[in-house]
């Protein structure tokens, strides 16, 4: 992903017929409520594991390929997500793809909504033809694991808590900064606040480019969303936890409890 993997409506629509649009609601949605012309679903739930100890992680390589090549897709198509929760489950979509090695990779800013305020849909299913679909390695890949997020504690890298403020009070790894994924949004248009904004947002928190970013919330899929921001805004290094805070904690990594503006008082907990 770079600095286009935000795309507008009108963006999307002047090359409808060049990409392949993937819905990730359910099904019930994309045939019920309508859909982009065009675009294939894949819901949320097909796309990441399900096993006990494991919900939210990669489905795995098969798993993957076969999505895909139900789907219509192919390894070089440019793709565009969406769904009707800000991005947030699309953004999800979009990393897996990335980590899987699709390399085209787009989300719809503002979700369904910035397409259907002004736009045609429809409750039709797109004619599909399968492909041949394999996986490939990804071009780099932002995935670390709980060895290198115990080792960021200690340095200069920015850790990032993307859940929300009461979770976040509950339990978080020590030092990582509080930015739930939704101050990123703008609650009215659903899309991403301007980009003065944004910045002005990260730079509060220490969220700058010159810093390594490390992302974690419960089961990855928030931290997806902030991902495709921080990519789009230029951002280079930025790592990915996916195992987040149910891998740490299952494996005993230290947590500190409280605000971040009362850390001075909060207790740590666990051990690494």
């Amino acid at each position: 992903m770079d600095e286009n993997a935000v795309v507008s409506a009108a963006w999307l629509a002047d090359r409808l017929d060049e990409v392949r649009v993937v819905d990730v609601r359910d099904e019930w949605e994309y045939e019920g409520i309508g859909h982009v012309p065009g675009a294939v679903n894949v819901p949320f739930d097909e796309f990441r594991s399900g096993d006990s100890g494991d919900e939210g992680m990669l489905p795995g390589a098969g798993v993957w390929e076969r999505l895909m090549r139900e789907a219509g897709i192919a390894a070089d198509d440019a793709i565009v997500a969406y769904d009707d929760t800000h991005g947030v489950f699309a953004a999800r979509f979009l990393v897996t793809a990335e980590l899987y090695g699709h390399r085209d990779l787009h989300l719809l800013d503002g979700d369904y909504s910035a397409w259907s305020r002004e736009r045609e849909t429809t409750t039709e299913p797109p004619e599909i033809e399968p492909t041949t679909y394999e996986v490939r390695d990804p071009e780099r890949s932002p995935l670390v694991g709980y060895d290198e997020v115990l080792s960021a504690i200690d340095s200069d890298d920015a850790i990032v808590d993307t859940r929300e403020p009461w979770e976040y009070e509950e339990a978080h790894v020590p030092g990582a900064v509080q930015l739930d994924w939704r101050e990123l949004v703008d609650d009215e248009t659903r899309g991403l606040k301007p980009r003065e904004e944004l910045a002005e947002i990260l730079d509060a928190h220490g969220i700058t480019p010159d810093r390594r970013i490390v992302l974690y919330c419960n089961t990855a899929r928030r931290i997806s969303h902030t991902y495709v921001v921080l990519r789009h805004l230029g951002y280079e290094d930025v790592a990915f936890y996916e195992g987040s805070l149910t891998e740490w904690e299952a494996r005993g990594g230290p947590t500190e409890a409280g605000a971040e503006n009362a850390r001075d008082g909060a207790d740590a907990t666990g051990g690494p």
